[in-house]
């Protein structure tokens, strides 16, 4: 007859990993293309990375400097809203179109304006309410 033989059940900690600067470079490079595919200005592009204009102009002509942690977190969020809308809509142009269209849930705001509002936590916003609606 079978043993049944216990097995252990209790998650493991999680350890968050840091983003390396590899992957902060890629995610940077994927960055400069969904800015585009979006009609970023450098500007905007500059807020939402949270540095200078001409900063982000010198990033973007080379390689970027070396991102902070705050940076990092700013293009994964971003990274995730792309990931989320690519999801949602089937047809990609209307995944770039989203950002510039209003929205009831941002008071009629546009997930762009709430995202240009410079700090983080709008940038996750945006994404926190993707993630809703695509149920993940």
């Amino acid at each position: 007859m079978p043993e049944l033989v216990p097995i252990g059940t209790a998650a493991a900690a999680f350890v968050p990993a840091p983003i390396t600067d590899a992957e902060a470079g890629a995610m940077f490079r994927a960055g400069v293309n969904l800015f585009a595919r979006w009609n970023l200005s450098d500007a905007e592009a500059a807020i939402l990375l949270d540095t200078a204009p001409r900063t982000f102009s010198r990033w973007k002509s080379g390689a970027p400097a070396r991102l902070g942690r705050d940076q990092k977190a700013r293009l994964s969020n971003l990274m995730g809203i792309h990931k989320a809308l690519r999801i949602i809509f089937r047809d990609p142009e209307r995944s770039y179109d989203w950002v510039r269209r209003p929205n009831r849930a941002f008071g009629m705001r546009t997930a762009l304006e709430v995202m240009l509002g410079g700090d983080l936590a709008d940038i996750m916003r945006v994404r926190r309410y993707l993630d809703a609606e695509r149920g993940g």
